[in-house]
């Protein structure tokens, strides 16, 4: 194996390994009880052909449900049966297959995890049983309005992209999933230029990276196709569905931004979190909830991809005060449009920010999944210290640029009654 070189600061317990196979491997050194190994894999519902729409997050259902090894009940009872768990999930641009279990059963987790990605068979009966599970996934979603809301707006916003439709995918699409075609998909993206193995605990990198190369020979080569483009650029919309038997109003009001690559990225970051993020004293909040009791949630969100970026404001009330929220939100935008941080305004926001990162990287979760994401994304580990480096770097000119381009006048609505 080779190690990646320079590290990423002098303090950093992230080592980043290519192992003569080509996988890329990132080892976080934690003295922890409870250990994380997994595989994150650049697949995700951007990559699904028209007519298969749902087919990456059907995968990782039932990729577990059989191997040319495991039968679908040893598969869940490998790590059980020792106190761990078995975690998988999909997004629009990767899939995370991953373990957390208790000190000292590294070699079991690696062993598991190399089987399901490699030799996955995908019995017809196993997928007839989970189809319905995911059947009913579907339906719960859409039973959901203030979730399916947020799938309506990607249609709209992403309209002629792979990356408008829904992740879960439809009924119709389902019924078509067969073996041969669960086992093509796995064929054609798990594949190891694609893919990026992880693992948080007290083993050491060489420990890790043998077992690795032990149970993960054989794994399939060669470069991904992908046909995915950029997604135009839309007229802005504002429309409103439903028959108003929802309770509340469900409102998403989104606008293009950057990609994932972006050198400002941390700039709207930032920006992000001080309108509608985690903290009560967000812009939002405290203008929509805490002074006029107009909501119980009002939030925004960041989605960066590889090729572009959505900024989407959601909040749930009363739908005859759906136009007054509107014209909060707006009023909030053009405040941060028309007005620079001062220097003090900015230093409270960035140590607010820092500080919400600092007590995320609490959670050895969300810092193993957190640092294989980056070098699946980025073929490097940014780190929390990274970025922290990152926002501090920022100036008012900086935020006053990225807010220039998220006046109302840029952002298309959508409300579901």
């Amino acid at each position: 194996m080779r190690m990646v070189s320079p590290l990423l600061d002098n303090r950093s317990d992230y080592t980043v390994v290519t192992l003569d196979s080509g996988l890329r491997f990132v080892h976080v050194h934690r003295d922890t009880v409870a250990e994380i190994f997994g595989v994150a894999t650049r697949v995700g519902s951007r990559d699904e052909l028209p007519g298969h729409y749902g087919l990456a997050h059907f995968v990782e259902h039932t990729i577990f449900k059989g191997t040319h090894k495991r039968r679908a009940s040893s598969i869940i009872n490998c790590m059980e049966t020792v106190g761990g768990e078995l975690n998988a999930y999909t997004t629009k641009e990767e899939t995370f297959v991953y373990s957390i279990f208790p000190r000292g059963n590294a070699s079991r987790a690696t062993s598991l995890i190399a089987d399901l990605v490699k030799d996955s068979e995908f019995p017809d009966a196993e997928l007839d049983k989970e189809r319905e599970v995911v059947a009913d996934e579907i339906d719960s979603y859409l039973d959901t309005p203030s979730e399916a809301v947020f799938d309506d707006f990607d249609d709209l916003v992403f309209a002629g992209s792979p990356l408008g439709h829904n992740i879960l995918g439809d009924r119709e699409s389902l019924m078509t999933f067969n073996s041969a075609v669960c086992r093509g998909f796995l064929d054609r993206f798990y594949r190891v230029p694609n893919m990026t193995v992880f693992y948080l605990g007290g083993e050491s990198v060489a420990t890790v990276a043998r077992l690795i190369d032990r149970h993960f020979a054989g794994l399939r080569d060669g470069a991904v196709e992908r046909t995915e483009s950029v997604p135009p650029v839309i007229e802005g919309f504002d429309e409103t569905r439903g028959d108003g038997s929802n309770h509340q109003g469900h409102t998403v009001m989104g606008a293009r931004i950057p990609s994932l690559f972006s050198p400002e990225r941390h700039a709207f970051a930032l920006l992000n979190n001080m309108l509608g993020g985690p903290g009560m004293n967000s812009r939002l909040n405290v203008a929509l909830r805490e002074r006029r009791g107009l909501v119980y949630s009002v939030e925004s969100s960041l989605a960066m991809y590889t090729d572009c970026g959505l900024m989407a404001i959601y909040f749930g009330c009363n739908p005859e005060d759906t136009a007054r929220c509107r014209r909060l939100v707006d009023s909030e935008l053009r405040r941060m449009a028309d007005n620079m941080l001062t220097p003090a305004a900015l230093q409270r926001a960035k140590r607010q920010y820092i500080g919400q990162l600092t007590v995320s990287t609490a959670s050895s979760e969300q810092t193993i999944l957190s640092a294989a994401r980056s070098l699946l994304l980025r073929d490097k580990v940014i780190t929390p210290a990274d970025i922290a480096a990152s926002i501090e770097s920022l100036t008012p000119a900086d935020l006053h640029a990225a807010a220039s381009t998220l006046r109302p006048a840029n952002f298309s609505t959508l409300t579901l009654t």
